[in-house]
């Protein structure tokens, strides 16, 4: 989880300084797809017992939005590369 998790922020930093708008979308899709493993590790702690509910429910929250968040910002640059 701390790889997957920690990736996302450094992607989107990368991608500050994406080479052109398809590498920017490239680097975007990648966080996009830690952000979902994240996600995925966090219900593995959840389901092992090593977090509590109240603390899953808190973080899973915040990768909820990061994702959508990122499904929006990927979509809106991909449609301004369409026009």
């Amino acid at each position: 989880m701390l790889r997957s998790g920690t990736a996302i922020g450094a992607l989107i930093r990368e991608g500050e300084y994406a080479q052109s708008t398809l590498d920017f979308i490239h680097k975007l899709s990648i966080a996009l797809k830690e952000a979902n493993e994240t996600e995925y590790w966090l219900m593995l702690l959840k389901d092992s017992e090593y977090i509590d509910e109240k603390s899953y429910d808190s973080i899973k929250v915040d990768c909820v939005e990061l994702i959508k968040l990122l499904t929006s910002i990927i979509n809106s640059t991909k449609s301004k590369l369409e026009r």
